[in-house]
Formats: C-alpha cells, sequence, structure tokens
C-alpha cells in the first residue's frame, strides 16, 4: 500500500503505473542530433511534468500561474500536456487505473447507476450552453456519467448544461471504457433517477443489455422507511459527481477546448479508481 503524500504528490506506486505510458518523444530516426554545448534546455523530467499536471487538476490554479521554482518552465509544462493529451496519455491512464482496480477488487458489474451534473463553464467554447437552473443567464457544461455500484466512473461525456440526461444515455452507455469479460456470468442493473423514466429510456437501456431500475428520489428513501433490509443504489453515482467536484480544475471549467478539459477529466476518473484501491490517498 502507498505511502500518503499531499493530493498532487504522485507515490512511486502511482508513477509505476504511470510511467510505461508516457509517450515517448518523437524523433526522426534518419537525422542525427546533436546538443551545443550550452545550447537550450534540458527536457523536463515525465514524472515532473505530470505531478505539475496533478498539482493543476486537484488545485486549479491556472497553467501560468505554476510555480516555476518547483515544477519548472509553466509554458513547457502546458505544451507536454497538450502533446500527451493529443496522444491519448490520459484517456489510457484511465484504462489503466480501471484494470488495476479491477484486479485487486473486481469491477462491481451488477448496479450500475447513470445521471448527469452540471458545472460552471464561463471559457468554453465547446460542448457548453446556457444553464436552464438559472433562466439560461450563466454558460455551462454538465458531465453525464456511469459508474459501477462502488462509484468507479466507467464511461463520461461532457456536453453543454443545456443537454438533457436522456439525450445522452445511449452515448453513455456505449462509451464505457471497460467492458464486462464475456466469461462472467453477472446479470447487469441499471439504476437512474425519474429523468430517465419513458419507454425510450427503457429500451435504449434494455438494448444495451442492462435490467432497469428508474426511480424518483424520494422513493428509494420511502422503500428504505418501510423496508430496513432495502438497499439503495443510484446514490453511488451522485457520490461519483461530487467526487469529481473535488478536483478544483473541473468544479468550474476554465478550459476552452473540449479536448483538454476531457483529458483532465481521464486523469481524475483514473485517480478515483486507483484511490479505491489504495494506491492514491486524498
Amino acid at each position: 500500500m502507498s505511502t500518503k503524500v499531499k493530493s498532487w504528490e504522485v507515490s512511486d506506486e502511482f508513477w509505476a503505473i504511470v510511467e510505461p505510458l508516457v509517450p515517448a518523444p518523437k524523433r526522426d530516426e534518419a537525422r542525427a542530433y546533436t546538443r551545443k554545448s550550452g545550447g537550450g534546455r534540458k527536457p523536463l523530467a515525465p514524472r515532473k511534468v505530470f505531478e505539475a499536471i496533478v498539482y493543476v487538476l486537484r488545485t486549479g490554479i491556472q497553467w501560468k500561474a505554476l510555480p516555476k521554482e518547483v515544477f519548472g518552465s509553466p509554458s513547457s509544462i502546458h505544451a507536454y500536456f497538450r502533446k500527451w493529451e493529443q496522444e491519448g496519455f490520459f484517456l489510457a491512464l484511465w484504462r489503466a487505473g480501471l484494470a488495476e482496480y479491477n484486479e485487486m477488487m473486481g469491477i462491481a458489474w451488477e448496479w450500475q447507476a447513470v445521471d448527469g451534473g452540471m458545472f460552471k463553464a464561463p471559457l468554453a467554447q465547446e460542448a457548453v450552453g446556457r444553464n436552464p437552473t438559472d433562466r439560461g443567464k450563466k454558460r455551462g457544461s454538465k458531465r453525464h456519467l456511469l459508474v459501477d455500484a462502488r462509484g468507479v466512473p466507467l464511461s463520461i461525456v461532457v456536453t453543454g448544461a443545456n443537454r438533457h440526461d436522456v439525450s445522452q444515455l445511449e452515448a453513455v452507455l456505449a462509451g464505457k471504457v471497460a467492458n464486462k469479460p464475456a466469461g462472467l456470468e453477472v446479470a447487469e442493473n441499471l439504476c437512474a433517477d425519474a429523468g430517465y423514466a419513458g419507454e425510450g429510456p427503457r429500451n435504449a437501456i434494455e438494448e444495451a443489455g442492462y435490467a432497469p431500475h428508474v426511480r424518483p428520489r424520494g422513493e428509494e428513501i420511502a422503500e428504505k422507511e418501510r423496508n430496513p433490509d432495502f438497499k439503495p443504489r443510484r446514490w453511488v453515482v451522485e457520490v461519483s459527481l461530487s467526487w469529481f467536484n473535488r478536483f478544483r480544475k473541473l468544479l468550474v471549467r476554465f478550459e476552452k477546448l473540449l479536448s483538454s478539459h476531457m483529458a483532465l477529466t481521464h486523469l481524475a476518473a483514473a485517480i478515483i479508481a486507483l484511490r479505491k484501491i489504495g494506491i492514491i490517498y486524498g
């Protein structure tokens, strides 16, 4: 198990999972590279770059405000982030985190849950819309999640805040980054709130191979009062949405591009999965 470190520090256990996925520098094999004495800067250490990215995700600090004396050039850190984002590093890390979680605890396939949560996006240029909860005065985005029975995210779709949860149901169910093993005999149940009620959503859930369990919020509470042995299942997705909001860079979206925001979201999803098995604390 990992020793406790600050939330943005990268432990040896965490780095052991990250390091093999870090994109290698691309070089022309036919070209001879020489470095003049005193010419240019040495490349930043990948671990230091990754720790800086986690620092940004955790604290919500602007990229240009990164402490140079700790991490090096902020512009270089952001350049690495964009390069790694374009090469799919953060999505690969989420998959690796889920694989570690599955190996140690097993993804809890039997009871899954889906829901969406809105957040502010004042500078976003993509996947953004007027927030319906304040009469459209401010711009926002919405995070649509599918989680397992412990709240670990399996699929994430980000849209404008004005998109209804039902409109993204098929995309969320089809976008899982991990799938139940073919030989695993476990029936999959999907829990959702009343926003997913209706014949259309029910058909989409069943076509995806799930047994639908669509309940209004108060119904689970009433059922618990009637039956002390009743175990609510849907709440885990709301907890997972709150976990994402603990990453201050995701609480309010300042990333203009959807790809950059998704890269940070995938990194957060990887951290959530690894935190479940004790590789990451905080």
